[in-house]
């Protein structure tokens, strides 16, 4: 995979999941696919299952990507993610392909916290830099 196909892949899925059309946000995985998220200790096999939740799901969902990267069949994609216009949660999603399409998925999700002071004389001033300016701002989910 490269990295224009892999974003496409992305901004399709997060434009549509959580919603009516989660059929065309779930074109990227295979009918196989397992998706995982060790927090919470769930993981779903096949799209179907994932589908499934996904349609109903509860929230209006903000996306906020940040970066993708990664090359041959392993990608990943960081970002924030809002739930309800909530306070923005930060996501790490990482994705093995077969061929076109995800055959595994694993999610990690983790609240902001303050920088520790000791740390302060080693670190970089200012936000963290874009590293792709070519990813929207906002992805609203559920379309």
């Amino acid at each position: 995979m490269e990295y224009e196909q892999v974003r496409e892949l992305l901004l399709q899925q997060w434009t549509y999941t959580g919603g009516p059309n989660e059929s065309k946000a779930s074109e990227l995985y295979h009918d196989d696919v397992v998706l995982e998220f060790p927090q919470s200790d769930e993981w779903f096999e096949g799209k179907l299952n994932q589908q499934e939740w996904r349609e109903r799901y509860p929230a209006k969902l903000d996306f906020q990507p940040q970066e993708i990267r990664g090359s041959g069949d392993l990608w990943l994609a960081e970002g924030l993610l809002s739930y309800d216009g909530g306070e923005p949660l930060h996501y790490v999603k990482i994705m093995q392909f077969r061929g076109d399409k995800v055959a595994r998925e694993t999610l990690y999700f983790a609240d902001s916290f303050p920088a520790p002071e000791w740390r302060q004389p080693w670190a970089t001033k200012g936000p963290r830099p874009k590293r792709h300016h070519d990813l929207p701002e906002h992805v609203i989910g559920g379309n």
